[in-house]
């Protein structure tokens, strides 16, 4: 429900206004309580002021084992509990040892306390120390050498190059988690996005192109995991038309996010749209390549096939990293 309150100007000078008591008591204001005040353009964000900004969440972990479990902590993470508190009548070994695991898998935690039947993880990094702007950046940089890497490991048959990009997808992971608890937490409280030094509409532009870069990170490691299944190495002229379409789609996907970083309005616009026109060539050389393997073996087409899609979806989400871009290049209302 939305309440009004007029301003008025006490000791000639001093503009006021009043608070609602509901809103007040909800949140254990009272008179001598301290708040903070939040500028945002035109809006003015108030929040009471505590002394413990170290947010702690207790989660019962009886019922939760593997990958289950895994996910939980990896949630408590990502909603911004700085405490995670896990806890069961008895902490069974596997447990732990998935707690181990979860909690190395993730920037800045590590484990507290270690008790029969309670586990606190603590994440040790301060928030104002974080940056999603260099989050993103190298889950752009490795994204995209993870990409070219798979497309190397084809044309070379190279195995180990091949599980050499599926072990980093893991590293693209903890920065997408990274990028996605900073998010929260700017939504959560213009603190954060004060501390970040940027509005919290562009947080929202970085975690949508985040998003895109660990999926591209995603088909990287599916194209090596098909690598595996090659006995012998593809044709040369195949080779060269994988290496093509990767050059191609990684131009979308450069574009998008130079178009993105850039605050020049009209210089994103440009990149985005370059970058979207790319897209509608690359699905033209993929259906060329897609005639190409027809002359091939079927199982050894179908795998090349999947390939080929895994190198499109790249750049179909490259192009949607534009599309961010230009609704942050756009006129704000």
């Amino acid at each position: 429900m939305v309440e009004t309150r007029k301003v008025q100007v006490t000791g000639g000078s001093t503009y006021t206004v009043s608070i609602p008591k509901d809103w007040a008591t909800e949140n254990n204001v009272s008179a001598g309580s301290e708040v903070e005040f939040y500028p945002e353009g035109d809006s003015l964000f108030l929040t009471p002021r505590t002394e413990d900004e170290r947010t702690e969440g207790t989660l019962d972990i009886a019922n939760l084992d593997g990958d289950e479990l895994t996910r939980a902590v990896m949630t408590m993470y990502v909603s911004g509990f700085d405490i995670i508190a896990l806890e069961s009548g008895r902490i069974t070994t596997e447990q732990r040892r998935t707690i181990r695991e979860a909690t190395q898998s993730l920037v800045g935690l590590e484990v507290l306390e270690e008790t029969r039947d309670r586990v606190v993880i603590r994440d040790l990094l301060d928030s104002s120390e974080l940056s999603i702007h260099n989050a993103v950046t190298r889950m752009r940089l490795i994204a995209l050498s993870m990409l070219e890497d798979a497309i190397a490991a084809i044309a070379e048959l190279d195995d180990d190059m091949a599980r050499d990009v599926i072990q980093r997808d893991d590293d693209v992971d903890r920065l997408w988690m990274v990028v996605s608890r900073i998010f929260r937490a700017t939504l959560r409280t213009p603190k954060a996005a004060e501390e970040l030094g940027l509005p919290r509409e562009v947080c929202f532009d970085y975690q949508s192109a985040a998003r895109q870069l660990e999926r591209i990170g995603d088909h990287a490691t599916k194209i090596a995991h098909l690598t595996l299944n090659f006995e012998e190495p593809v044709s040369e002229e195949v080779a060269e038309a994988l290496e093509e379409l990767y050059v191609e789609a990684r131009k979308v996907v450069d574009d998008g996010m130079d178009a993105l970083f850039t605050d020049d309005a009209d210089e994103a616009s440009r990149l985005a749209n370059d970058a979207r026109e790319k897209v509608q060539a690359i699905d033209e050389r993929a259906r060329k390549i897609d005639e190409l393997l027809r002359e091939l073996d079927p199982a050894r087409a179908q795998l090349l096939g999947l390939i080929v899609d895994s190198v499109s979806r790249s750049a179909d989400y490259g192009g949607n990293i534009a599309e961010t871009a230009l609704q942050k290049a756009a006129p704000t209302p």
